[in-house]
């Protein structure tokens, strides 16, 4: 197998779901701060902007988070 077949078959596997999850958390905090900062410019185009940012990061948690209890995952945190 090769190491770029690895790779992307670590990114549909537990650990490799884990971690995109993860990285969307760390994209909600750069989010927040968009928001802080747009509110604090009162400049509603960046406002808008950053929250079609969070609703993106919304919609791709939730993606990860079928396809990790597609995959069968016993953990109680998800149900």
């Amino acid at each position: 197998m090769s190491s770029i077949a690895k790779a992307k078959g670590f990114k549909h596997s537990k650990p490799g779901l884990w971690l995109s999850i993860g990285t969307s958390a760390f994209g909600a905090v750069s989010v927040y701060k968009d928001v802080r900062k747009a509110r604090g410019e009162q400049d509603t185009l960046k406002l808008i902007n950053a929250v079609v940012g969070a609703l993106a990061l919304v919609t791709g948690t939730a993606l990860l988070i079928r396809e990790l209890k597609q995959l069968g995952d016993d953990d109680v945190l998800l149900g």
